[in-house]
């Protein structure tokens, strides 16, 4: 994760409720984070969205989520430190089971949503993040200047700084974080990647520049126009990948 990459969320479908179009986007991105059945996904969406990540060649991570499917995973809750990590080597060793029965290797750890929120402000749950990564050894996709990179830092987790290429950003440089996410145009997000990569600051939803990291881009297959909007940013930066 040393170079810029793309990475997704992918695989949120469930039964027969269908999410994103996992598979369209999947030439335009490096990096597939996949739900693994707390706030989304079930095994067959799970393994089947392995199968597509390995035949696009891309490379597979966990997507933990806190166990709020109604929400989505997107609602905060309380949790510890162990419990964090327990919550996070739970999900993360159910997929290993699937990339394993394809003969794949985890690349790395996501968490999702309020999850990523969550460690991003609170100690005990970046150290549970922590614990997890570091039981597995595996390094994590998390967000800049956070409670996140300062206990990976202490500790020498191995993490990626990722720019959300599709959500807006408040005035302390956090994403921010909405139930149901909203189109972007396409040339709207490329202009953001590229400021991102050129300035390292982003555009907040007051007109505020505030500071980024951008080591990875995230782009989600749920955001309306998500196909379009993938594929232009891919080409935008396919140099740099």
């Amino acid at each position: 994760m040393k170079k810029l990459s793309i990475n997704c969320d992918m695989g949120e479908a469930f039964g027969i409720y269908h999410l994103g179009d996992d598979a369209a986007v999947m030439p335009y991105v490096t990096h597939a984070n996949i739900a693994c059945g707390f706030h989304a996904s079930d095994p067959n969406v799970m393994w089947r969205t392995v199968r597509s990540a390995k035949e696009h060649g891309i490379k597979v991570g966990s997507h933990p989520g806190l166990p709020d499917r109604e929400g989505f995973g997107r609602r905060e809750m309380k949790l510890s430190r162990q419990e964090t990590a327990a919550l996070v080597l739970y999900q993360t060793g159910a997929l290993r089971a699937f990339l394993d029965a394809e003969n794949m290797s985890m690349s790395h750890i996501k968490p999702h949503g309020a999850l990523m929120g969550m460690a991003m402000k609170y100690e005990a749950v970046a150290e549970g993040v922590a614990d997890a990564a570091e039981a597995l050894g595996l390094p994590v996709i998390g967000c800049t200047d956070s409670e996140m990179t300062r206990v990976f830092d202490k500790r020498g987790i191995e993490y990626a700084c990722e720019f959300y290429a599709d959500l807006d950003y408040d005035d302390e440089g956090r994403q921010i974080i909405t139930m149901i996410h909203e189109a972007v145009a396409p040339e709207d997000a490329v202009t953001r990647v590229l400021r991102a990569l050129r300035e390292k600051t982003a555009l907040s939803v007051n007109g505020n520049s505030v500071p980024i990291a951008i080591d990875s881009i995230c782009v989600h297959s749920d955001t309306p126009g998500a196909l379009p909007l993938a594929k232009a940013v891919y080409e935008a930066v396919a140099d740099q990948l």
